[in-house]
């Protein structure tokens, strides 16, 4: 009988200690919250993979700000054609910031745990696990509000603090979108 306390003692101990370990690395459900009609990038929440939580809009960075949102992670490779792009924007206007918004549908916290430590394994390098900020939300809320047509595209947006959408566009980096990217930020400065 002592035997079995003690095990039953060893397994809620290990439970508590694992639970709260858990609590800690798994990011919380994200936060989705619409705050008018028309489209633009709504309030949401998320971690990045340094395991920080942002709200935004208002936890943007720059006075205009590129986001890059993927939905499935083949995507990624997309996302890494707009980068080197993105750095020389950031270099070149200050107050320009780029992001990376994986955008995932709501799923269980172990489930989180695991997509946010695979890809956090997956990043070495430091800004990009800090520019890395997981979305788990409702996709077609946050896709109605954004305008965003569907999931089969990366889709590429500058958006200023207060959640405006200046300009978009979707898919692999060119000269020409980069062109007209420069352009809005210009316009948009």
């Amino acid at each position: 009988m002592l035997q079995k306390m003690i095990v039953i003692a060893v397994f809620l101990l290990s439970a508590a200690v694992f639970g709260g370990v858990l609590w800690r690395l798994a990011p919380n459900q994200s936060l989705l919250e619409v705050s008018r009609e028309e489209v633009h990038f709504p309030t949401v929440s998320g971690f990045n993979l340094n395991r920080q939580e942002f709200t935004f809009p208002q936890d943007l960075a720059g006075e205009l700000n590129i986001l890059f949102i993927p939905f499935l992670q083949r995507q990624q490779l997309v996302v890494n054609t707009w980068i080197p792009f993105a750095q020389e924007s950031e270099a070149a206007f200050p107050g320009v910031v780029y992001y990376e918004l994986p955008t995932i549908d709501e799923m269980p916290s172990l489930s989180r745990l695991f997509v946010n430590e695979g890809m956090r394994a997956g990043i070495p390098d430091e800004i990009a696990r800090e520019r890395t900020v997981t979305l788990y939300i409702d996709t077609r809320s946050f896709m109605e509000t954004t305008d965003i047509p569907g999931k089969d595209e990366v889709h590429i947006l500058l958006v200023n603090r207060g959640g405006d959408i200046l300009w978009r566009t979707t898919g692999r980096f060119d000269e020409t979108k980069g062109e007209a990217l420069l352009g809005a930020i210009e316009a948009n400065r």
